[in-house]
């Protein structure tokens, strides 16, 4: 892969031009991560609103009708319902494992398969989350295993 980069000091928003013979999943993945850096998610803690990268966001669950997007370091509860999280981040490597969960794609580690259908995933801050019998196939199809 050739890169190249233009600095142009009249530009006054960085425009991002792919070249390929072909749309592949490689090219498909580059584009993922480029929608994920431009999007923004709003988060509460401790009173205050904070502008995330959906980048930054290793998963988003629900708990006792709360929306709540986990980072690296910090938790932050959101306005939005998880419906709607999943409808925002389905572009950018976010998948549903359960009911109550959505996860980036991005931040897992490692993928072990469980008993009974369900997959065990290694985020990339070590935690351990739950892919669901019901949503274990959509993952496996999104990685082509």
């Amino acid at each position: 892969m050739k890169i190249t980069v233009n600095e142009d000091p009249a530009v006054t928003q960085p425009e991002i031009t792919i070249r390929c013979a072909g749309t592949d999943e490689r090219i498909l993945r580059i584009l993922s991560l480029l929608r994920a850096y431009d999007l923004k998610l709003t988060g509460i803690r401790d009173g205050q609103y904070h502008l995330l990268d959906a980048g930054e966001v290793l998963y988003a669950e629900t708990v006792d009708r709360h929306c709540f997007l986990y980072t690296l370091s910090e938790v932050y509860e959101t306005p939005l319902r998880l419906y709607e999280l999943e409808d925002r981040l389905a572009g950018v490597d976010f998948f549903r494992s359960s009911k109550s969960m959505v996860i980036s794609l991005n931040h897992v580690r490692s993928i072990r398969p469980e008993l009974g259908g369900r997959l065990q995933l290694t985020m990339s801050n070590g935690e351990k989350l739950f892919v669901s019998r019901q949503y274990a196939g959509t993952l496996r199809g999104m990685l082509g295993l």
